[in-house]
């Protein structure tokens, strides 16, 4: 999943269900679920990744499972925000980094304050957003997770660039290009836009044009949605 080969991340996520079903064994059955539903998430089927998520956060409730439960909730917020619910969308993510403080869990609580990142950024409020960015950039740096360390940095950069800080967003983009994210070519792509947009506001076109080009390359062969905006901002030739 990591390289983005998500068809065959989601068949081996689906017979590792079936066999933990086979012997009555839950706990895979619901991470099982959590990963198909990043998968489907990644792939654009956002209302097959939110009933995914859903079972893995149920799934984790009745088992006991605090970590899985809030791992579950933070991707499930994840969905929220693809389908414009974004005050549930920080509910979800908070209740995530709940569970993580609670239990200890610090490179999870990374991943949950990335979530809520996300989701306040989405909510317009930019402070708040790069205050949990920067915290879950911290935690995944003392953890050595740098792939994660890239992609908040994109993550930040988009927030920088809704601020109006076209050049802060470029810097962190730049910055998780050469660090890598996870995601593979996809996410690759999706960075490259933010940067030609960032580029394009700060009257760059040439490179710009350039980013989106890159954007084209890797997002047509993958099938990613992105694609179409990557061809949407060639074709417009205008400041974005």
């Amino acid at each position: 999943m990591v390289a983005g080969r998500y068809e065959e991340a989601d068949d081996e996520a689906r017979i590792a269900a079936e066999l933990a079903v086979s012997v009555d064994d839950p706990a895979p059955v619901y991470w099982a679920d959590n990963d198909r539903g990043i998968i489907a998430f990644n792939q654009g089927r956002y209302e097959d990744a939110e009933e995914f998520l859903r079972r893995a956060a149920e799934g984790a409730r009745r088992d006991g499972s605090d970590s899985a439960e809030a791992s579950a909730l933070g991707n499930l917020s994840r969905i929220q925000l693809a389908l414009d619910r974004v005050e549930k969308a920080i509910d979800l993510a908070r209740q995530g980094v709940g569970i993580y403080e609670r239990i200890g869990h610090t490179l999870r609580l990374a991943n949950a304050r990335y979530a809520l990142g996300v989701a306040l950024t989405q909510a317009g409020r930019h402070t708040d957003a790069l205050e949990q960015l920067s915290e879950a950039m911290e935690l995944f740096e003392a953890n050595r997770q740098r792939l994660w360390q890239g992609t908040t940095h994109y993550r930040i950069a988009q927030t920088h660039l809704a601020a109006h800080r076209p050049a802060r967003a470029a810097q962190h983009c730049e910055q998780a290009l050469a660090i890598g994210c996870i995601g593979g070519d996809r996410i690759r792509g999706i960075v490259q836009i933010t940067l030609g947009r960032a580029l394009s506001t700060l009257g760059q076109a040439d490179r710009a044009r350039a980013c989106w080009l890159e954007a084209k390359s890797l997002l047509d062969p993958a099938g990613a949605p992105e694609a179409e905006e990557a061809r949407e901002l060639l074709g417009a030739e205008v400041t974005v």
